[in-house]
């Protein structure tokens, strides 16, 4: 099972800290063991590390309108958020 890195900029890091909302969406899909970060060098960067079962239905998921909702629920900034995958 990969292990995916994603980081992102968001608007208020306690609000996306405090959010629900990631495992309400990616648990469903088969996302476990979510971990979250906040970078101390700059003020609204944060990231996640999480297992996927399945990196297909992720990407999928991704491009859904839920998904948007989600990001816009959790004041993530879409154009800043890069995903890596383990290699």
């Amino acid at each position: 099972m990969p292990t995916v890195l994603a980081y992102h900029d968001v608007k208020e890091v306690k609000h996306w800290l405090a959010s629900p909302r990631r495992k309400e969406i990616f648990e469903p899909i088969g996302c476990t063991n979510i971990r979250t970060f906040v970078d101390p060098q700059a003020s609204k960067r944060v990231g996640l590390v999480m297992d996927v079962a399945d990196m297909g239905r992720l990407e999928e998921f991704m491009k859904t309108k839920p998904a948007a909702d989600a990001m816009e629920y959790d004041g993530v900034l879409p154009e800043t958020l890069v995903i890596l995958t383990q290699s």
